[in-house]
C-alpha cells in the first residue's frame, strides 16, 4: 500500500516576513510586502517595483566563514526557511545523524555570482582572482549542496528547475517518493534570489507591472486594470514525512500532503493554456481522491499578468464554477515569488488552514471578463478549511498543482 504523507514542520523568508507568526499576521490583515527598489531604476529597469525581502545576517556563530563564501543570495534564504522548518519539525543535529533524510528544493537561476565572476575576470583576466566559493554560488543547484553539506543530509539531494513552478514540482516530487517507501523523510521547499541582477531579462520583456506611484497596489491578480506582474522572492521549506514515522517519534503533524498532479502545455515557451491548467488540477484531485466540491480554497497562481490570470481563470471556472471554493492569489501581497512561489503558497495556505481563513486577493477592484462569477475573496474569510489545492505554473508550459487536507484519521 502507499504510505500517507504529512508536513511536520516548515518556515518562511519572504517580504511578509521571516517568522510564521509575522507571515500569518500579515496574510490575515492583507497586508502587501511590494516596495520600490530605486538601485533597479538606475540600473536601468523600467520598473523598480519588488518584494522587499530582508537579507539574512549570518555570522560564524550561525555557519563557518568556509560554508559562508559558497553560499548564494537564495542559499542563504534556504538556510533561514529550512532551520526553523527543522526545528518546528522537532529535528535536530542528533536525528539528522542517525536518520537518511532527503532535499529536494525549487531553484532556476543563481545570476549574481555569474555576473560576479564575469566582472573579475573582465578586470583581472586570472581565473584565480576567483577564489572557490563563486563556483559554488553560481551552480543551479546551489541551494541543495549547501543545505545538504550544513545539516549533513543523506538522502535524496537533488535541484528541480521548472521556473515559476519550481518549488510545487519539489514537494510533488519528495512526496511522491516518501508516499512509495524510498524515503522516509524530506526536506522541500524553493529559493528565490531578490538582487536587480536576477530579473532584469524578465523587465526587458515587459512583464513587471509600472504602477510605481503605489507599490502596495500594483500586484491584482484576476483586476480587470493589472498592468503586469511585480517580482519577489526568498525561501520556503517544509519537512515531508511518513506518517506512521510522524507518529513513532512524536512529532506535531500539520496537514497531510494529500495529492500531487502535472501537466506540460506543449505549446509557445511563454505562452500559458487552460488546458494543462485544467490537467494539473484534475490529476492532482484524482491522486487525493477527491473531486471539486470537496475544495475549500484554491491559491490561484494568478501573478497579475493580462495573459496568466486569464488563462488560469478560464480553468478554474470550467473545474471549480458552481462550488464553494474560495478563491485568492497571494501574490497579490507577495508579488510573484518565481521559483520559490509553489512552496511558499503552500506554507501560506498550511497558515490558513491552522488559523481558520482565506487571505484576500487584495487590489481587486473589478475583476476582469474571464474572473467573474469566481468566488474570489476581497477581504479576509473567516472559515474553516480541510482541503486546500494550491497552483504553480510556469514558463515552458510546465503546470503543478498540489492539495493538502487536515489530517483525517487513519
Amino acid at each position: 500500500m502507499a504510505r500517507r504523507v504529512v508536513i511536520t514542520g516548515m518556515g518562511i523568508w519572504s517580504c511578509l516576513g521571516t517568522d510564521l507568526e509575522t507571515v500569518r499576521q500579515a496574510l490575515y490583515e492583507g497586508k502587501s510586502g511590494i516596495g520600490l527598489d530605486e538601485e533597479r531604476l538606475a540600473y536601468g529597469y523600467r520598473s523598480g517595483l519588488t518584494g522587499m525581502v530582508p537579507k539574512p545576517v549570518l555570522t560564524k556563530k550561525d555557519l563557518d566563514r568556509h560554508i559562508r563564501a559558497g553560499m548564494s543570495e537564495e542559499a542563504e534564504y534556504a538556510f533561514m526557511a529550512a532551520r526553523q522548518a527543522l526545528k518546528g519539525a522537532k529535528v535536530d543535529a542528533d536525528y539528522l545523524t542517525e536518520n537518511e533524510v532527503g532535499c529536494i528544493f525549487g531553484n532556476d537561476s543563481s545570476a549574481k555570482p555569474v555576473v560576479e565572476s564575469a566582472r573579475i575576470m573582465d578586470e583581472k583576466h586570472d581565473t584565480a582572482m576567483l577564489g572557490y566559493g563563486l563556483v559554488f554560488q553560481s551552480m543551479n543547484s546551489t541551494v541543495n549542496m549547501n543545505l545538504s553539506t550544513i545539516f549533513r543530509l543523506r538522502g535524496v539531494n537533488f535541484t528541480i528547475s521548472a521556473a515559476c513552478a519550481s518549488g510545487s514540482h519539489a514537494v510533488g516530487i519528495g512526496y511522491m517518493l516518501i508516499k512509495q517507501g524510498l524515503q522516509d523523510m524530506v526536506l522541500c521547499g524553493g529559493a528565490q534570489e531578490t538582487n536587480y541582477y536576477s530579473m532584469a531579462s524578465f523587465d526587458a520583456l515587459r512583464t513587471f507591472s509600472i504602477r510605481m506611484d503605489e507599490p502596495a497596489k500594483a500586484s491584482r491578480p484576476f483586476d480587470k486594470d493589472r498592468d503586469g506582474l511585480v517580482p519577489s522572492g526568498g525561501a520556503a521549506a517544509l519537512v515531508l514525512e511518513d506518517y506512521d514515522h510522524a507518529v513513532a517519534r512524536g512529532a506535531e503533524i500539520l496537514c497531510e500532503v494529500a495529492g500531487y498532479g502535472f501537466s506540460s502545455n506543449g505549446g509557445g515557451i511563454s505562452q500559458p493554456d487552460n488546458v494543462g491548467c485544467v490537467t494539473a488540477m484534475a490529476r492532482a484531485l484524482n491522486d487525493a481522491g477527491l473531486t471539486p466540491d470537496d475544495v475549500d480554497y484554491i491559491n490561484a497562481h494568478a501573478t497579475s499578468t493580462p495573459q496568466g490570470d486569464m488563462f488560469e481563470a478560464k480553468a478554474l471556472r470550467q473545474m471549480f464554477g458552481g462550488t464553494r471554493a474560495w478563491i485568492s492569489s497571494t501574490k497579490s501581497m507577495t508579488g510573484h515569488e518565481c521559483w520559490m512561489a509553489g512552496a511558499s503558497e503552500l506554507v501560506y495556505s498550511i497558515l490558513m488552514m491552522k488559523n481558520s481563513f482565506v487571505a484576500p486577493n487584495i487590489n481587486l477592484e473589478q475583476p476582469d471578463e474571464y474572473a467573474e462569477g469566481l468566488k474570489l475573496a476581497r477581504q479576509t474569510v473567516d472559515t474553516p478549511l480541510d482541503v486546500i489545492l494550491s497552483n504553480s505554473f510556469g514558463f515552458g508550459g510546465t503546470n503543478s498543482a498540489l492539495v493538502i487536507r487536515k489530517l483525517a484519521k487513519p
